[in-house]
C-alpha cells in the first residue's frame, strides 16, 4: 500500500483551510444505538469505537447557557489558545504540522492554526485525526502527512487532559511507529487544559470549561466521534466517522472559532507578558490519578475507568454514558453550571466533594464486569 493515494474526501462543516479532516466517511451506515444499549455492549466487551452514541440535541436552556459561557470565557480561550501556539511556534519552528485528535482536538487545533496565522502572517497546514484507546493512532493518515510534508515537525492537539488515557495511547503509538517504520514523531500533546498533570505543553493547569466540551458535532464541524470497525473500515481506510449535516441548523462550529479569534489583539500583550517570563514547565506528573485512585477506593468502583475527572470528562459522562454520580468541588463554581443542568435532566445525583484537584467528576454505573470500556 501507498498511502499517499488515499486522498482525503471533504468531510464536515469546516473550511478546509481551517482542516483537513482524513477520517473516511460512514454517513450512509446505522452505527448509533440508545445510551444504555450502548453501556451494555461496551461494559459487556465491545469496543467503543464500534459504534457511535446518539448525538444529544439539548434544549433551548441549554443552548442559551452554551452562548452565555462562551462569551464569558472567550478571551480567557484566546489567551490560552495564543500561550499554546507560542510555545508550539518556539519549540517547532515555521515548518509545522498541526494534527488535532478528533473531535475535542479539532476546534482548538483550527484556534491555534488561526492564531498563528493571525500573530505571524504563518499558514501552517492542520489535520484532523482519529486515536483510539487500545488501537492506537490511524498510521494510515500519519503516513499521508509524512508524505505531504517530508521534513516537517508534526505537533499533535487535543483540547483538555483527564486521566492522560490519551496522552498515553499517543506515546503507545509513536512509539510503535518508529518501531515499525523507523520515524519518530514527537509524542508531547498540546492542550489548552491540562488539570491532569498529563502534558508538558499546555495553556493552564486550571480545570476551566471549554465551551465547546458542552456540544458535541454542532461544535465540531458537525462530525462524529470516530469509528473503528472492522466491517466498514479496511486496513487501507482512514479511521471513519459519519458527517451529521442533517443537523447544518444547529451548527455552531464556525461561530464559535469567529468569536474566539476575534479576542486575539485583546489578549496579545498578555499572551506577551507571558512569554517573556516563561520559564521551564512543570514535568507530565499525571498526578491527577492519585485523586483518580482515591475516589475509586472511596466509592468502592472496580475500575478507574468509570472514574472521568475534569469538567470536559465530567460533561461527556453526562453526554454520552449513563451516569451514576457527578461529584463537585464548589457546586457554585461558574464552570459546573452546564454539568448541574444535564445532572438534572438525566436524575444524577450531584455530591459535594471538596478534597480533589479537579472542579468536577463524573462517575460511570457499572452494569456488569467488564474489560473494555469507553475512554
Amino acid at each position: 500500500m501507498n498511502p499517499v493515494f488515499l486522498k482525503p474526501k471533504k468531510i464536515g462543516s469546516y473550511d478546509e483551510k481551517d482542516v483537513i479532516f482524513l477520517l473516511k466517511d460512514l454517513s450512509n451506515y446505522k452505527l448509533e444505538d440508545s445510551t444504555e444499549n450502548r453501556e451494555k455492549l461496551v461494559q459487556g466487551g465491545q469496543h467503543y469505537s464500534e459504534t457511535l452514541p446518539i448525538e444529544y440535541q439539548p434544549p433551548s436552556e441549554y443552548v442559551h447557557l452554551f452562548w452565555k459561557s462562551l462569551n464569558e470565557y472567550k478571551q480567557k480561550l484566546a489567551l490560552y489558545v495564543g500561550i499554546t501556539a507560542e510555545q508550539i511556534y518556539r519549540l517547532k519552528g515555521k515548518k509545522t504540522v498541526l494534527v488535532s485528535l478528533a473531535r475535542a482536538g479539532t476546534p482548538i487545533g483550527i484556534l491555534i492554526r488561526r492564531y498563528l496565522e493571525y500573530r505571524y502572517e504563518l499558514i501552517v497546514p492542520h489535520y484532523s485525526i482519529s486515536i483510539i484507546r487500545d488501537r492506537g493512532i490511524d498510521e494510515n493518515a500519519i503516513h499521508y502527512i509524512l508524505q505531504r510534508h517530508p521534513g516537517w515537525s508534526i505537533q499533535f492537539i487535543d483540547g483538555w487532559t483527564g486521566k492522560g488515557a490519551i496522552s498515553k495511547e499517543l506515546t503507545k503509538a509513536c512509539q510503535k511507529f518508529k518501531n515499525d517504520y523507523g520515524v519518530t514523531l514527537d509524542d508531547t500533546l498540546a492542550v489548552l487544559a491540562d488539570p491532569g498533570y498529563c502534558s508538558t505543553l499546555y495553556g493552564t493547569r486550571e480545570d476551566f470549561l471549554i465551551p465547546s466540551a458542552c456540544l458535541n458535532s454542532t461544535v465540531s464541524g458537525l462530525v462524529s466521534r470516530t469509528v473503528l470497525n472492522e466491517q466498514l473500515v479496511g486496513p487501507t481506510d482512514y479511521h471513519g466517522a459519519k458527517f451529521y449535516q442533517e443537523l447544518m441548523p444547529v451548527d455552531v462550529s464556525n461561530e464559535y472559532i469567529q468569536h474566539i479569534a476575534l479576542e486575539f489583539p485583546a489578549v496579545q500583550e498578555a499572551v506577551k507578558k507571558y512569554n517573556e517570563t516563561f520559564t521551564q514547565k512543570q514535568a507530565a506528573t499525571f498526578q491527577g490519578m492519585e485523586d483518580v485512585k482515591k475516589i475509586q477506593a472511596e466509592f468502592g468502583i472496580e475500575s478507574s475507568h468509570f472514574v472521568k475527572p475534569g469538567v470536559g470528562e465530567t460533561t461527556r459522562v453526562l453526554l454520552r454514558r449513563v451516569p451514576w454520580k457527578i461529584l463537585m468541588k464548589d457546586t457554585n463554581s461558574p464552570y459546573v453550571r452546564h454539568i448541574i443542568m444535564l445532572a438534572e435532566e438525566r436524575n444524577v445525583e450531584i455530591l459535594h466533594y471538596p478534597e480533589m484537584s479537579y472542579t468536577c467528576c463524573g462517575l460511570i454505573q457499572p452494569l456488569r464486569s467488564q474489560n473494555n470500556v469507553d475512554s
